[in-house]
């Protein structure tokens, strides 16, 4: 028991530069705290003290601001950073090392009593408010971005943004920070592309009025466009 204990509040020095001393993790993190009403509402819920289990559960919630459901598989070294708004279901399986932000949800897409959560694997990092929805497996090492929904299984290594979520980036990476500016945004990309359709279309026009003696009007600067997708001026 104090093993685990130990355990989790190294997790948070390695997790969090915030954290400065042992007394302030233990009083001020609630994502830690909401793991250890977790472990106590588990083991009610597994000893078939099921209402128990849900009102330490409740209790948990009540004081952290997370919803974990006594019925939830959760693995070591589970680092749930600020945390409110975290919802995790009764058939949700999350591995060891796993780095979550606050707003998550790993919510269910059935009233059947079966299988309806999330299977997140080993080392892999959920951004803030990301909904992981349904019966899908989240691959080892892979990591969702910020305010993505995602209804699909993602393989192992791979980075997942979007509303519905798209792999955007695939293989093994190192370290297990989920660095947001660096990740690809797929609706620019097609933003640019049709710019640059739209702009080969006007050159040609352009030139076709230049050659029957019409005045071209005045076009967008498609560059300029270009440049406040890519780096976000103008915001």
């Amino acid at each position: 028991m104090f093993g685990g204990i130990r355990e989790d509040i190294k997790t948070v020095f390695a997790r969090d530069p915030a954290a400065r001393s042992w007394f302030e993790v233990i009083f001020c993190y609630p994502g830690l705290h909401a793991l250890w009403f977790h472990r106590r509402a588990r083991w009610c819920w597994t000893h078939h003290l099921r209402f128990l289990g849900r009102l330490i559960s409740h209790l948990g919630r009540f004081l952290t601001g997370i919803e974990i459901h006594p019925g939830a598989s959760i693995g070591r070294r589970l680092f749930i950073d600020h945390g409110m708004g975290v919802v995790i279901g009764e058939t949700a399986e999350i591995g060891d090392d796993v780095l979550m932000y606050q707003g998550v949800v790993l919510g269910g897409t059935t009233l059947e009593k079966k299988k309806r959560h999330p299977t997140i694997g080993n080392k892999v990092v959920i951004g803030a408010a990301a909904v992981l929805l349904g019966p899908i497996v989240v691959g080892e090492g892979a990591r969702v971005g910020a305010n993505s929904v995602v209804i699909k299984s993602v393989p192992p290594g791979a980075t997942v943004v979007g509303i519905p979520g798209r792999i955007v980036q695939n293989g093994p990476r190192t370290g297990a920070e989920l660095e947001h500016a660096q990740l690809p945004d797929p609706m620019a990309e097609i933003i640019k592309i049709l710019l640059e359709g739209q702009a080969r279309l006007s050159g040609r026009l352009r030139r076709l009025e230049d050659t029957v003696g019409l005045e071209s009007p005045a076009e967008p600067n498609h560059r300029e466009i270009e440049q406040i997708l890519s780096d976000g001026a103008g915001i």
